[in-house]
């Protein structure tokens, strides 16, 4: 699912394309894709984007007649820019957004329809739909300590709540961990001060520097927006060596996805049970990383 670093360079791309010109017409491929029904689309259509905005991991084009439409991405949804005259591509596209010198298509890969369109009626709308975490870029101590210590959880679990913190995921909340060398399955009511402070370093840290390294990379737009990058340290770099110590990343999965870290800079050497592997293998399951061999 596209995060913070991406859905910003995104953001910039769009201000870029679609900031003071006309939507001319809105064409929805695929019925699944628009959830609200009232206001009508049909008023979105002559309308000047006046704004393009972040909304967590949504985004958010702001209309001169106060409307505002929402995209939300989810795992497999891109955005891509079409030159006039360019046709969308395939069965993946869900919509385009027509301007005079293009149009943005919306396209979402394999079969299953997550990501979505809302079209809502003012500002109060859109803040309704504001899971309500806090944008950690501008945080300070004080805010990212209330935030983190809200409700005694994994910090893994923590910061991809969307509740407490706007933009972070599965992808980067590895990356983040591993900065901050602390175990995914740390409990954030142990965490001392002086940790706490560090975490929210390396959330700005990792944050800024893949916004960075995103923002050169894409020139006039995105064209390849994905969850795994070879410059990563320990995300989807399961079996790899980690980039401080060279022990292999381990991983622990669960439902459709998984976290990933270093045994060796995160936990001490010891290794989290993985639910499918730790069951399998039971008192087999070696508890140290050094027992790997």
């Amino acid at each position: 699912m596209p995060e913070l670093p991406d859905i910003t360079v995104y953001i910039e791309r769009l201000a870029d394309k679609v900031q003071g010109q006309v939507l001319q017409r809105v064409r929805v491929l695929n019925p699944f894709l628009l959830r609200t029904a009232l206001p009508p689309l049909t008023l979105a259509e002559g309308q000047k984007v006046v704004g393009v905005e972040r909304l967590g991991k949504r985004v958010v084009l702001a209309l001169e007649n106060g409307l505002f439409l929402v995209i939300h991405l989810m795992v497999a949804g891109r955005l891509r820019w079409l030159l006039p005259g360019g046709k969308p591509p395939g069965k993946i596209s869900l919509a385009l957004f027509e301007f005079a010198h293009g149009g943005v298509v919306l396209t979402e890969a394999g079969s299953k329809r997550r990501a979505s369109l809302h079209v809502l009626a003012d500002r109060a709308a859109l803040e309704a739909m504001d899971p309500g975490g806090i944008d950690v870029m501008g945080a300070d101590l004080a805010r990212f300590t209330e935030r983190l210590q809200r409700e005694n959880h994994t910090l893994k679990k923590l910061l991809t709540d969307p509740r407490l913190f706007s933009g972070i995921g599965n992808t980067y909340s590895d990356e983040i961990l591993f900065r901050a060398k602390l175990s995914p399955v740390q409990l954030s009511k142990n965490l001392k001060p002086d940790q706490i402070a560090t975490l929210l370093d390396a959330t700005q840290a990792v944050m800024q520097e893949w916004t960075d390294r995103l923002r050169a990379e894409a020139g006039d737009w995105p064209q390849k927006v994905t969850a795994f990058h070879p410059e990563m340290a320990v995300h989807g770099r399961y079996g790899l060596p980690c980039p401080v110590c060279q022990t292999p990343v381990q991983r622990i999965v669960y439902a459709d996805n998984e976290t990933n870290y270093c045994a060796r800079c995160q936990t001490g050497g010891k290794l989290l049970a993985d639910r499918a592997l730790s069951t399998l293998l039971h008192k087999s399951w070696p508890k140290n990383i050094d027992e790997l061999g």
